[in-house]
């Protein structure tokens, strides 16, 4: 593929990719929940649908291309080590997520889980050319971030069922997420080649290590029900397989920070899904976080202060 410019803002291709992704993502959350009360375990199911996803991949490189597509995704070209990182911390980011809700609030969780874009933001403003954000870029943050703490808001003031030990385990997986999303990001040999391939290696890395720690951790066997099925069938083929693989592909042609900005779109999705399909009771300021949300999206995709140049950034077909 031929070099492509990376684009300096959010055009209406990639957002709307953002938002549906975004609500995939929130899915899941009701998704996960379902099928650790129908028997399937955090850590099993999370391994199970890394190594599911990474079969898929596989399949669709060679439908793609052959034998020859397979060749290219497997060639040697010296992003092994980084291949080996980035699943270790994709591993380390569920084991973290999923044992740290299971001793806060799903509440209080969300809230910190969604701390990711700052992160994402910080790095992308230290270790990425031409990603530096303004003071407007800042304030559609915290615009966004408010949004999701009055969605929140009921949560947080029960504050139920929280722990500092839980509540530090979902903000290591934030900085977790954070951290993964910038290293692609500034890469240049992650840059370089095929997104499938920097999915590969998140998934082929992390399936081991995590079907590892549900054996260690005694989380292997018992009865599965049918709807676990079903949801860990969603969370392999659309979640970890089409959704992972269209974000790489935006992160490698947008700045990531302000993609990751959409991510705070994603525990409203998951509240709204969770009225509609859980039956959980909705939050009377819904709409209003809503509406922070969509005006911090505005804000961190309007121009910076001082624009930087943009940079060109070599990619390469998956």
């Amino acid at each position: 593929m031929a070099i492509a410019p990376s684009h300096g803002r959010i055009d209406l291709p990639a957002g709307a990719t953002m938002v549906l992704l975004c609500a995939i993502w929130g899915l899941q959350q009701v998704g996960v929940k379902l099928a650790v009360a129908d028997g399937l375990s955090p850590a099993l199911q999370a391994g199970l649908r890394s190594a599911g996803a990474g079969m898929l991949l596989v399949g669709w490189v060679w439908l793609r291309g052959g034998r020859a597509g397979l060749a290219r995704l497997v060639a040697p070209d010296g992003t092994l080590p980084l291949g080996l990182l980035i699943g270790a911390l994709f591993a380390a980011e569920f084991l973290l997520l999923y044992h740290g809700l299971a001793r806060t609030s799903a509440s209080r969780g969300v809230l910190f889980l969604y701390t990711a874009p700052f992160f994402v933001a910080l790095g992308a403003h230290r270790f990425v050319p031409g990603e530096r954000l303004g003071g407007r870029q800042v304030l559609g943050l915290l615009c966004a971030f408010g949004g999701v703490m009055l969605a929140l808001g009921d949560g947080l003031r029960r504050g139920s069922g929280s722990s500092l030990a839980g509540e530090a385990m979902v903000l290591g997986t934030a900085a977790i997420w954070g951290g993964l999303t910038v290293l692609v990001k500034a890469s240049p040999r992650l840059q370089a080649i095929p997104p499938a391939k920097v999915l590969l290696y998140q998934l082929a890395g992390s399936a081991p290590l995590l079907l590892g720690a549900a054996w260690a951790l005694g989380e292997a066997g018992g009865r599965i029900g049918a709807i676990a099925w079903i949801s860990l069938g969603y969370q392999t083929v659309v979640v970890a397989f089409a959704s992972y693989l269209a974000w790489y592909w935006l992160i490698s042609r947008y700045p990531a920070g302000r993609l990751s900005a959409f991510s705070f779109l994603t525990p409203i999705f998951g509240m709204a899904a969770g009225v509609v399909v859980l039956g959980e009771p909705a939050s009377g300021g819904l709409l209003l976080a809503l509406i922070c949300v969509a005006a911090g999206l505005v804000l961190v995709n309007g121009p910076a202060r001082a624009p930087a140049p943009r940079a060109r950034v070599r990619t390469a077909s998956g």
